[in-house]
């Protein structure tokens, strides 16, 4: 999958470092040793009036990165607009960060939500960040605001600032709600977090109804059809936008792949289809790129394994929290292929749960293409020509996932939604 960087933290702003040369591969952040390539920049002032940073006369990106595959190096370009210009003798190209979108995250004082803000206030694709939560956010806004990079930071606290913290967004994330407990299911947080997600959706139905929405709030499998009946009921209802982010499930899956083979990671793609709780996350093995030979007993614990992970990390934290880390790094993955979308990249795919009619099922997690108007295509290929463990497990899943989503629906329509 593609983003706009070399790195995620290392570089999601183009945060060249202050070195006349600037690697992107710092030790933190595992990166391939396959090519590079400098950018050179005619001023150093013209730098330092993007970044805010000191400037450097010249970059050494590499071309690939474990956060995002092969194709990072035409994705950095891809986000900027070059100006070819005569210098003496040489022509050099001018970068200028061309994307500036306006993104809200609803619960963004939260375990999720902190690390997940300072991601996205790195990306060179956002302009704004409002940050919502009913408590404690206007200290993170103050904290983020001291980093130098071009997005600027808003607070806003309450149900009553709800609707301006929403104005004009392009992308809603919302991960507001309560964490996993050990001995907790997904299915143990519905009653709460059900309520929360309604609320929060009603508001954006209200003020931003054609902006992307990233529900991270779990139970994802009932989450989502909650805010797609929330959106039915307001009359603003676009499929295409609505999105589970089950990014997660990937990253794990392409993770615990590539340690288990010995793989390089950035080489690594797994989709995972199903829901995002349990049997329903179901890693395709079979469709590992690049190809791999695992025995049965490999997949087996794979599978379970990445199907477990929510509950792996629960119980290490010891009622500490759950998977807010690895979650807001997923979901910042999520939403730069979402920006790039918007912002006009044909050659952008994700795994999501969305409406979709690849299974009876109204609601499923896939790879899809996205686009300026959200999905473009949900792409069957992943389903066909599957192991046979694979299609029982398809076919085990769908019960649970048809409970969760029902639940979701029922749970919807007999709330009074609020004019």
């Amino acid at each position: 999958m593609k983003l706009t960087s070399c790195k995620m933290a290392a570089a999601l702003t183009a945060n060249f470092f202050t070195t006349s040369t600037a690697p992107c591969n710092s030790k933190p952040y595992m990166v391939s040793k396959s090519k590079s390539f400098g950018l050179r920049f005619n001023s150093p002032n013209y730098l330092r009036s993007f970044s805010g940073l000191k400037a450097a006369t010249s970059v050494n990106c590499e071309s690939e990165s474990s956060f995002l595959g092969k194709e990072s190096t035409a994705a950095l370009r891809d986000s900027f607009a070059p100006k070819a210009i005569k210098q003496n003798r040489d022509t050099v190209t001018r970068f200028q960060p061309r994307a500036s979108f306006k993104v809200a995250i609803l619960g963004a004082a939260g375990g999720i939500g902190q690390p997940l803000a300072l991601l996205i206030k790195m990306s060179p694709l956002v302009s704004t960040l409002h940050l919502y939560d009913i408590a404690n956010v206007r200290g993170v806004t103050a904290d983020l605001s001291h980093c130098n990079t071009p997005s600027q930071v808003l607070d806003f606290t309450g149900t009553a600032e709800l609707p301006n913290s929403l104005k004009g967004v392009d992308v809603v994330v919302i991960p507001a709600g309560v964490p996993r407990k050990p001995g907790m299911t997904r299915d143990d947080l519905f009653n709460i977090n059900a309520n929360i997600v309604k609320d929060l959706v009603e508001a954006v139905a209200d003020t931003c109804p054609d902006a992307f929405i990233h529900i991270i709030s779990n139970p994802v499998n009932s989450t989502v059809p909650i805010a797609a009946e929330v959106l039915k009921q307001k009359g603003v209802y676009d499929p295409k936008k609505l999105f589970g982010v089950t990014t997660l499930d990937v990253v794990r899956a392409n993770t615990f792949v590539a340690q288990k083979k010995n793989l390089k990671l950035i080489d690594v793609d797994v989709p995972v289809v199903g829901g995002h709780a349990g049997i329903t996350i179901l890693p395709l093995l079979s469709k590992i790129k690049p190809s791999v030979s695992l025995t049965d007993e490999e997949v087996e614990e794979l599978t379970v394994r990445i199907q477990n992970a929510g509950t792996e990390v629960v119980d290490a934290k010891a009622g500490a929290g759950s998977a807010t880390l690895s979650m807001a790094y997923a979901a910042a993955r999520f939403m730069e292929s979402s920006l790039r979308a918007l912002d006009g990249d044909s050659d952008v795919y994700e795994c999501s749960y969305v409406q979709s009619e690849l299974t009876e099922l109204p609601f499923f997690a896939s790879r899809v293409k996205l686009g300026k108007n959200g999905v473009e295509a949900v792409i069957p290929s992943d389903l066909q020509g599957l192991t046979e463990y694979e299609a029982k497990a398809l076919e085990a899943l769908k019960p649970e996932l048809k409970a969760s989503t029902e639940k979701g629906v029922a749970f919807a329509n007999k709330q009074p939604v609020a004019a």
